[in-house]
């Protein structure tokens, strides 16, 4: 197999890594930064750059970007890419990145694929990039059908290898709702969390809530950013909600409402235990 992969940071370098953990597999790489593709190449990441030359070599080319800029670089290059390949990209956001994903894939004849490996660290670049970043992850994916079992398969075949212990199959629309609530408002709030001026004096005063709660804070601002504007209308709504159920507390708390404040925090923990079953 001839793998392809656009954008060698945290996750694309990851992905490179993985795929020369496999027997016969040929890996082209390809980052806007040109030292990176060379140390990737000098670190056996990758075999040799992508180019407009070997692109149509691909069976698989993954775009491991930020939505706009997979977008555009689709818009450029979907010219050179073989009817053969499986074109997967791996933003965090989808709505946008599957519009013109399937969009240009009807038109120049490839299969396209929406895709979001749900794995990750707060760090990022290539450097931080680990052979086994993938290991017992999912795999979210968006389809062009549900119907096509065939190219279900042929998905599996190309990314579960990886590493990847499930795939999910949903819509753009579906991921982009989910993901609100699942990772970006989780970001939001540890960053702005983070912020207080209390956090200075910390040290010797917090455990396991204080880390757990505060890991995320350390992102790449550039990239989330755009992320979180992609997907601005379903970021605003767990915004609210969260505000909504913070004023709740504040309230009861401010009133000395033993009762009320009671019953939101068993509420909550109701919550926690129908959804994830107490873990």
């Amino acid at each position: 197999m001839t793998v392809g992969v656009v954008g060698l940071g945290l996750i694309g370098g990851s992905f490179t890594k993985a795929y020369k953990r496999l027997p016969d597999v040929t890996v082209y790489g390809q980052d806007i930064d040109k030292s990176i593709e060379a140390f990737a190449q000098i670190a056996g990441a990758i075999d040799a750059p992508l180019t407009n030359e070997n692109i149509g070599e691909c069976d698989c080319l993954l775009i491991v970007v930020s939505p706009r800029a997979a977008a555009r670089w689709l818009e450029e290059n979907a010219c050179n890419i073989s009817p053969e390949t499986l074109v997967i990209d791996c933003c965090g956001t989808k709505r946008r990145i599957c519009e013109a994903g399937f969009r240009l894939a009807e038109q120049y004849g490839f299969e396209y694929v929406g895709g979001h490996p749900m794995a990750g660290t707060h760090q990022w670049g290539f450097r931080s990039s680990k052979e086994d970043m993938f290991d017992g992850a999912s795999m979210v994916v968006v389809p062009r059908t549900y119907e096509d079992i065939n190219l279900l398969e042929r998905i599996k075949q190309a990314v579960m290898p990886v590493g990847f212990a499930s795939m999910s199959v949903t819509t753009a629309e579906k991921h982009d709702e989910l993901i609100a609530f699942t990772s970006q408002l989780a970001h939001v709030v540890s960053n702005a969390y983070i912020k207080s001026p209390t956090a200075k004096a910390h040290s010797g005063f917090s455990a396991g809530s204080y880390q757990d709660l505060t890991r995320v804070a350390w992102l790449n601002p550039d990239m989330w950013a755009d992320l979180f504007l992609e997907n601005d209308d379903m970021l605003l709504k767990e915004l609210d909600i969260i505000i909504g159920s913070l004023n709740e507390y504040r309230a009861a708390i401010a009133d000395r409402d033993f009762d009320r404040l009671r019953d939101l925090l068993d509420e909550g923990r109701i919550c926690k235990e129908e959804v994830d079953g107490g873990k």
